[in-house]
């Protein structure tokens, strides 16, 4: 940054008393100073001011880990095991088959290092890390695999949610009279119809599995974000800037996707991360008492029922998908909190 000192004094006796007024070539750049911006006080744009407020939050940070963490193992988890999801482990003894039903979960190296005495049955130097199940199958794949189901859904639901409850939030609120006042009785009506009752009739005409989990999460998830939206709508419709847009002829719909659209957005994906963990327990809520995915497909809440129809006799096999679930909410939550408190933050945060 460049600073200027006068060339010349002017003694205040040749202006008379009066204000001297400067002419070109009365200043000259000040040299031998190195003057610095101050990094604490540059400028910077507003969504890079969002990620420094974000990752100074701990919570976030941790919820942001556990995310990625799960996302990593979701992904590559089933890949990184000779067993797939609905493979039933079995060696050969004699010409038969014997099924690694029930098996606890072992890392044979592990056990040995640390002492433990040699397993003695058929599938001594086989690893399971979680275990396998009443019927054969490796818990490890079988979880991750649930886990990247249960993602899916849950990431596919609240993007087509977003689209649908932001636009008819935002057209709602920018219209406004007649059209606001029918669009809202048509959302308290939909808001008023209780999701199990959504999902019964559902089922009646939809085949058990992945499409009737996501639409029955489509036709519910969506009136939150347009509450949210047209909240927002009706914040800001009367700003300036969109008083100068409507004046130079600018559509409607130009206005509300183009202007009114980007200055909503940091509430909007506050609202997409806590419904993400939302949309996950639904799905595991639906799959628990049958209406969800299917088998040999699996899910978190399909595992989490069959661990509990097996919770006597296998007690191991319902804690990887709980605890998978819990984290999930756990760590979606901590990022929604730091999402919210990043885009709004406090006068001591700042």
């Amino acid at each position: 940054m460049a600073l200027f000192q006068k060339k010349t004094p002017v003694p205040a006796a040749e202006t008379g008393g009066a204000a001297y007024t400067p002419v070109p070539g009365d200043f000259e750049p000040l040299r031998g100073r190195d003057i610095q911006t101050d990094a604490n006080f540059a400028s910077q744009g507003y969504w890079r001011g969002v990620a420094v407020h974000f990752f100074r939050n701990r919570r976030a940070v941790v919820g942001l880990v556990i995310v990625a963490v799960i996302l990593f193992f979701a992904i590559l988890g089933p890949i990184l095991n000779a067993y797939g999801y609905k493979d039933i482990v079995s060696v050969s003894v004699d010409g038969k088959q014997v099924v690694a039903r029930g098996i606890s979960p072992r890392v044979p190296f592990l056990h040995s290092l640390f002492g433990g005495a040699e397993y003695t049955d058929r599938f001594a130097d086989r690893t399971f890390l979680f275990g396998t199940d009443d019927l054969g199958r490796d818990l490890w794949t079988r979880t991750w695999q649930g886990a990247r189901v249960s993602l899916i859904i849950a990431f596919v639901t609240i993007l087509i949610d977003m689209i649908i409850g932001m636009s008819f939030g935002l057209i709602s609120g920018y219209f406004g009279g007649t059209a606001d006042a029918v669009m809202q009785r048509f959302v308290e009506i939909a808001n008023s119809v209780p999701r199990l009752v959504i999902v019964s009739v559902l089922a009646i005409f939809m085949p058990k599995g992945m499409g009737l989990v996501i639409v029955a999460l489509l036709l519910t998830e969506w009136i939150g974000m347009s509450k949210i939206a047209r909240a927002e709508m009706l914040k800001i419709k009367e700003q300036e800037y969109v008083l100068a847009s409507r004046t130079l002829g600018a559509g409607s719909f130009h206005i509300i996707f183009k202007q009114i659209l980007p200055n909503t957005i940091g509430p909007i994906i506050t609202q997409v991360m806590f419904s993400i963990p939302t949309a996950i327990f639904t799905e595991a809520f639906l799959s628990f008492v049958g209406v969800g995915i299917v088998l040999p497909q699996c899910s978190i809440g399909s595992l989490i029922e069959d661990g509990f129809n097996n919770i006597t006799t296998l007690p191991y096999q319902i804690l990887p998908p709980i605890a998978v679930l819990a984290l999930l909410m756990l760590g979606f939550n901590f990022i929604g909190d730091g999402f919210r408190e990043a885009l709004a933050p406090k006068l001591e945060d700042m």
